[in-house]
């Protein structure tokens, strides 16, 4: 297809008894064979209470791990009700655990009644597990069924908190009301390799 850039993600599949791994690590090693060239971003569910999930998919080696916090701890029981924060922030840990090479990556949604320090929060606890780039975006309600939307995020907010998250030292922000995780993905990660070439060069 002439794809230099592809982002693998499924729905959560809590049915299955690795959460999916397996098929996700198929996947990266097929684009591997059939397109060398082509670099691969997974965005993966939680795999919560899937022992092993976890391993697989980071030993498939794709080049960007992406998973996604979605929202401060606090709003947790509203908002990713079967979801554990620390879960999921370990999960991002172990990528960097088991394989320091590969980049890792997680947003989050605002406007859902979260505060200023709850974000630098997150942002603090993102950097203490290794995370390389962040994502925030605005929180759009999908249906009447689910979270309403507390706020719209201000512009001017949204560069304050891409400051920030370049001052805590990630290598890459997108924060814009618009953002959304695998939104220009491919030319994200260029820009992602280029500022940790970049940071080495410094060293």
């Amino acid at each position: 297809m002439g794809l230099n850039h592809v982002v693998i993600t499924s729905v959560d599949r809590d049915d299955l008894s690795d959460g999916g791994a397996a098929h996700f690590a198929e996947v990266v090693r097929q684009i591997r064979l059939q397109a060398p060239g082509t670099t691969v971003e997974i965005l993966t569910p939680d795999f919560l209470r899937k022992d092993g999930a976890a391993e697989v998919m980071i030993d498939a080696t794709p080049d960007v791990f992406n998973h996604n916090l979605e929202t401060v701890p606090r709003l947790y029981l509203k908002i990713r009700p079967g979801a554990r924060y620390f879960h999921s922030l370990r999960l991002l840990q172990m990528v960097k655990e088991r394989d320091p090479n590969q980049f890792t990556k997680s947003g989050i949604m605002v406007g859902l009644g979260e505060t200023r320090e709850e974000v630098m929060q997150v942002m603090d606890d993102m950097r203490s597990a290794g995370v390389d780039f962040i994502t925030i975006g605005q929180y759009l309600q999908p249906t009447r069924k689910h979270a309403a939307i507390d706020r719209f995020v201000t512009p001017e907010e949204f560069k304050a908190y891409e400051a920030i998250a370049r001052a805590k030292g990630f290598l890459m922000v997108s924060s814009s009301p618009l953002t959304r995780s695998s939104h220009h993905a491919g030319e994200d990660f260029a820009r992602l390799k280029a500022a940790r070439q970049g940071l080495g060069s410094r060293a």
